[in-house]
């Protein structure tokens, strides 16, 4: 079995690099947008222009820059930071040490095709070869067939035909892996709303895929009638365009939801509990009642480490348990369950939404969710260190920085009323500190003076004291000072990927510090520009020999 010479104690030396990187620049992270005119924050953390930082950003890879940074006199910086004033003096080695603090620039990473070169090798060679879906090269598709040939090479590592989807949704993985390979997949998803629609979506691709299989069937006879090799077959002619339209069409059916609530099961009423237990059951019958085809079976359960798989599933076997871009704890929570339950031989997890995060060691005391266990941090070698983020760097994180770096991904001017509303706010009223949430009023106002007027209406804040020349001096003044703000959000996305490797390694670390696990790492699994949040927490238990060694650089 492949194993990992990225140590624990490896891994651990990187936490600490990215932990004093951010030690001295989470605060830019922490910063509130809302506030951002109201507490002065470029004054307080920015010693240089916005003009200044845009360039910088704008050339930081130009190497006449680098040349230039190098003839400059010594100064006492850490990361760009005075040591003396704590501010920003020196906007290109900040961003140097951004993009060395981060997954790429620390080395620790393995790629897709390592991942996938490493599962492999050392196979019988009656073993099937997997090769790529040829259907499934859509932008639409790019997450489920990159993330779907790897799980299928965990499960046939592993020896194993069943695969437990955590937070399934609507099942479009789900019913792929069932589909492709041929896995026996359990889709557990906390919203029956999810299950109902995901068991719709798998019968008609069931029905597409015996439409598709019978192509294929001739197709094959094609080629071995007139001769030809894969290759020449399809320098002459493309025959599957429109299958795979219908494929991805139906695939493509109620892919985007809104995920509900996850409600633990204390919290559920009896009544609710009931309903659940009784359509798990329903679907269980009809499942046997359907045979072999029926190898995708969508439950609804809250789940977490203490779970009993094997109550929610009677045919449980050994199995891999995956999550494609689980929300905030359920990510992990999900390796929490792979480490607590033996028969799980995989894990292979893609969190997101990293600002719904529960923190152990929040100052501000808020209660952690599922029985006060916290999603963050999840290693002891963090807890031990009482490791805080906040809310607002969480929430930097999520940022895409290849995205932002082609023009995509930050809506300046909705960031840039609703700072100026906190102004208006806190001249004019005592509830610039309200608890109600303004919410999205940005996409329907004409005007910052409608978007002003609409807002205080969803505050319930008399508007009539107001006119409308005042309020567009308000936004007349700040817009002198828009590029404050545009520059310090651009150095919240290039820490962005620092926040992000620092939570990614923290699960790292949890699998390392495992006894039972032969191999665990992070992976690229997706392109960024497509997918931001493209890396994946794979982990295997020690259940086969042979080694495999990758060398962290």
């Amino acid at each position: 079995m492949m194993s990992s010479s990225c140590s624990l104690t490896e891994i651990q030396r990187r936490i600490d690099e990215v932990k004093r990187f951010l030690s001295v620049t989470l605060s830019i992270a922490n910063a509130h947008t809302v506030e951002f005119y109201t507490h002065d924050v470029w004054k307080r953390f920015m010693a240089v222009s916005p003009q200044e930082v845009l360039s910088t950003v704008s050339s930081c890879s130009d190497q006449q820059r680098a040349q230039q940074h190098k003839e400059r006199e010594p100064s006492e910086t850490t990361f760009g930071f005075c040591r003396d004033t704590n501010r920003l003096v020196d906007t290109w080695e900040l961003l140097r040490a951004a993009k060395a603090h981060s997954l790429p620039g620390l080395g620790v990473c393995l790629s897709r095709d390592e991942l996938l070169q490493a599962l492999r090798e050392n196979r019988d060679d009656t073993d099937a070869e997997l090769e790529p879906d040829e259907f499934m090269n859509s932008k639409k598709s790019h997450e489920v067939q990159s993330m779907s040939e790897v799980v299928a090479c965990l499960a046939e590592r592993c020896r194993v035909k069943q695969v437990i989807d955590v937070g399934s949704g609507k099942g479009y993985l789900s019913s792929f892996l069932s589909l492709q390979y041929g896995l026996r997949v359990y889709g557990i998803d906390s919203s029956s709303t999810n299950t109902l629609g995901a068991q719709e979506r798998n019968r008609k691709l069931k029905k597409f895929s015996r439409v598709y299989q019978k192509h294929s069937k001739a197709e094959e006879e094609e080629k071995a009638l007139i001769g030809l090799s894969d290759v020449d077959l399809s320098a002459e002619k493309d025959p599957e365009p429109q299958t795979d339209q219908l494929f991805l069409s139906a695939l493509s059916v109620d892919a985007i939801h809104t995920p509900s609530p996850r409600v633990p099961p204390g919290q559920l009423t009896a009544e609710e509990r009931e309903r659940r237990k009784r359509e798990n059951l329903e679907r269980k019958a009809q499942n046997r009642t359907e045979g072999a085809g029926a190898v995708f079976s969508p439950l609804t359960s809250y789940v977490t480490a203490e779970t009993e798989l094997r109550e929610l599933i009677d045919e449980l076997e050994d199995a891999i348990v995956v999550g494609l871009h689980t929300c905030g704890d359920l990510a992990p929570s999900t390796l929490r369950m792979f480490v607590a339950k033996a028969e799980l031989a995989a894990v292979c997890s893609v969190g997101c939404c990293y600002h719904l995060l529960s923190e152990e060691f929040d100052p501000a005391g808020r209660e952690c969710v599922s029985r006060g266990v916290c999603g963050f941090p999840l290693s002891q070698y963090l807890r031990d260190q009482s490791w805080f983020c906040g809310r607002n760097a969480r929430m930097s994180a999520c940022l895409a920085l290849e995205r932002v770096a082609l023009g995509q991904g930050i809506q300046m001017e909705s960031l840039f009323y609703r700072a100026v509303l906190h102004v208006i706010l806190r001249d004019h009223y005592s509830a610039f500190k309200s608890e109600k949430r303004v919410g999205n009023v940005y996409s329907k106002a004409k005007s910052f003076v409608d978007y002003v007027r609409r807002a205080l209406r969803r505050l319930e804040l008399d508007e009539s004291q107001l006119p409308d020349s005042n309020i567009q001096h308000y936004h007349d003044t700040y817009r002198l000072r828009m590029d404050e703000m545009h520059a310090f959000n651009m150095l919240k996305v290039a820490l962005a990927p620092c926040i992000e490797g620092l939570i990614l390694l923290d699960r790292l670390c949890y699998l390392k510090e495992q006894e039972d696990l032969s191999f665990s790492a992070l992976v690229q699994l997706f392109d960024p520009l497509l997918s931001p949040r493209c890396y994946a927490v794979v982990g295997l238990k020690n259940n086969e020999d042979g080694t495999r060694s990758y060398t962290c650089t």
